[in-house]
């Protein structure tokens, strides 16, 4: 029975899926933008969201605690300077998924993950 156990395997063992989770989230804060599949969209969009709250108060202990998910020193920079501010007065829901349809090779749902506008 899976009671009370959170969060989505993907086939994968941790390590790997730890590292996948943290690619995602790198590549998506650096182009604001990915096209991956539903699932993964899904299980990353909860730790992106967190590490923009964690953005909105720029400090030392909350670098470093992106930085633990974060792989690259640029990326959690613009995370920090751009990012953060854009969301300041936004209380939530910082992504957006849009489907795009199945994917030719084994038609898996593919969607597209993406930031809101600060206005919306």
């Amino acid at each position: 029975m899976r009671h009370r156990v959170v969060g989505r395997q993907l086939g994968r063992s941790t390590s790997q899926r730890k590292a996948l989770f943290r690619s995602l989230i790198t590549e998506f804060f650096r182009h604001e933008r990915i096209e991956t599949t539903e699932a993964k969209a899904k299980a990353v969009r909860g730790d992106a969201e967190k590490l923009i709250t964690l953005a909105k108060n720029d400090g030392a202990h909350q670098r470093r605690l992106a930085s633990r998910t974060i792989l690259d020193k640029d990326v959690t920079e613009k995370l920090f300077k751009t990012l953060g501010p854009r969301y300041k007065e936004r209380p939530g829901g910082y992504t957006r998924l849009y489907k795009v349809g199945p994917r030719l090779g084994d038609a898996a749902p593919v969607v597209i993950m993406e930031l809101v506008d600060r206005e919306a």
